[in-house]
């Protein structure tokens, strides 16, 4: 056992004092550390400036504001219910319509937010119960922002305003350009023609509002030119349907599966992520030692078995090192900051806190561990080049990385077919099947039976391997085909 512990720490050594086994380590924690800041960068922060010019008296345009107006305090609403919803905070006000989360606010509860203070009116009452570790609440900058019309461009000619409005489209220097101008003519009722000026290509989410208020604009005054009452005319031109939306509560199975699936789906990933990693490095120090004519000074020292057993055990403990170091990062990015890493977190660690769920996950983390480092190792064994080596570990990472996308892609779908419960039974997949379908409720009987089958297989892998990997410890002449390789598996050691 010395001399295998000694073996594995020289590996452990070697592969850490790596610059690559470092930079890997440091990609989790930079993540947690940058994303807050990279998705600031990233979000969209400009508000689109909209000038509307209305020469039919200006109750168009004061419509076309009200109904931009309405979208942006809806789009508030929303990131306020989320942040109240995240951080419990319903009791400031549980009458509030902030207070109510996973629905689609209509324009009266919109208006009527808006009535009522708004943010403001809403963060006062919140701030009475918040508790000080809770992270202030920051609106969203709004969508638009009215530009007002000068004085030239209001009492220009329709033909003049090309000219008027190109250099406030695409200005020179650093002056902030126009995104769209409107000109609803003063004929609009009796013609429906109005025009758009934009300086890139027109986004839906400006124009379908602003066509369905110049809609019932032209509804109102048709009405009115066919003899109807203007009041009458404006309000039949309002009618819309009263819509009530339904949307699933916060404790659907589909949003309870989504959550509880989150840590599982991660260790699947980071299982096969970790394995690739810490495989190639030992794979590439094995092939290092044959060809450097190391490993005969090696065999003088240990025994094959307990080199074997030692490099095994020594990439082992780089894969569990590496994911214990992104466990830490992740367990304090969720209890010991705030913002929305720590609040996606925090939530999908609650259902795999159960004794039974964490040994599930570890013991199936470890024995997938042990089964593919074990290829690897038997691949370095074999080849005397990174080029012969590649000739293996392509196929073999194609054979595993592939079903293994496909399954974790069938559960976020929800899907239980017979694809998944196949692949469950397989034991080269087994590990990534069982840790992926954790979120989803496996039974027992599965979770028992596929990991004793999982046992076996990994107990006759190291039995067939091992005896690869001593047989070509010190064999030349290059890759060994397959049918060598068989040979070698059913020869007793």
């Amino acid at each position: 056992m010395s001399r295998i512990l000694l073996v594995a720490a020289r590996e452990f050594r070697q592969i850490a004092a790596t610059r690559s086994f470092w930079l890997t380590l440091l990609i989790l924690p930079l993540a947690f550390a940058i994303g807050p800041l990279a998705s600031r960068f990233m979000d969209r922060s400009e508000t689109t400036r909209v000038m509307l010019i209305d020469r039919t008296g200006g109750q168009t345009a004061q419509a076309i504001a009200r109904r931009l107006k309405l979208d942006d305090d809806r789009r508030v609403l929303v990131a306020l219910s989320r942040y109240v919803d995240r951080h419990h905070l319903e009791a400031a006000d549980p009458g509030a319509t902030w207070a109510r989360h996973d629905r689609w606010y209509t324009d009266e509860e919109v208006a009527r937010f808006a009535a009522t203070g708004g943010v403001s009116g809403a963060l006062a009452a919140i701030r009475r119960i918040k508790p000080a570790e809770v992270p202030d609440f920051v609106a969203p900058e709004p969508d638009y922002a009215l530009v007002p019309v000068p004085p030239a461009i209001a009492a220009a000619p329709a033909a003049r305003l090309d000219a008027l409005l190109r250099p406030l489209l695409r200005p020179d220097g650093k002056a902030e350009p126009l995104d769209y101008a409107l000109l609803v003519p003063a004929e609009f009722g009796r013609a429906p023609l109005v025009r758009l000026w934009s300086n890139g290509q027109p986004s839906a989410d400006f124009v379908q509002p602003v066509q369905q208020v110049l809609g019932r604009e032209l509804q109102s005054r048709y009405l009115a030119a066919s003899g109807v009452a203007p009041a009458t005319a404006r309000a039949a031109a309002m009618l819309t349907p009263a819509i009530a939306v339904q949307t699933p509560t916060r404790d659907s199975v589909r949003q309870r599966t989504l959550i509880r699936s989150i840590l599982p789906l991660a260790s699947a990933y980071i299982l096969l992520m970790s394995l690739i990693l810490s495989g190639s490095w030992m794979l590439q120090g094995s092939v290092e030692e044959r060809s450097n004519k190391l490993i005969e000074a090696m065999l003088a020292c240990v025994s094959p078995d307990e080199l074997m057993y030692g490099k095994l055990v020594g990439t082992v403990a780089i894969g569990l090192s590496m994911v214990a170091t992104w466990a830490a990062c992740g367990l304090f990015a969720a209890y010991a900051t705030h913002g929305a890493i720590a609040d996606m977190i925090r939530p999908a660690l609650e259902p795999v806190s159960s004794v039974g769920a964490i040994a599930t996950i570890l013991y199936f983390f470890v024995l997938g561990y042990v089964m593919v480092a074990m290829i690897f190792l038997a691949i370095g064994a074999t080849a005397e080049s990174m080029r012969d080596a590649q000739g293996y570990l392509t196929p073999v990472l194609l054979i595993i990385m592939v079903p293994v996308t496909v399954l974790v892609q069938a559960v976020l779908r929800g899907s239980e077919g017979v694809g998944v419960q196949v692949l469950t039974w397989i034991p080269i997949y087994t590990p990534f099947a069982i840790l992926a379908r954790l979120g989803t409720g496996v039974p027992t009987w599965q979770v028992l039976g596929a990991g004793a089958l999982l046992a076996a297989f990994v107990a006759l892998e190291m039995v067939a391997l091992g005896r690869v990997f001593r047989a070509s410890l010190l064999a030349s002449g290059g890759r060994p085909s397959l049918s060598a390789l068989s040979r070698m598996m059913r020869r007793p050691a």
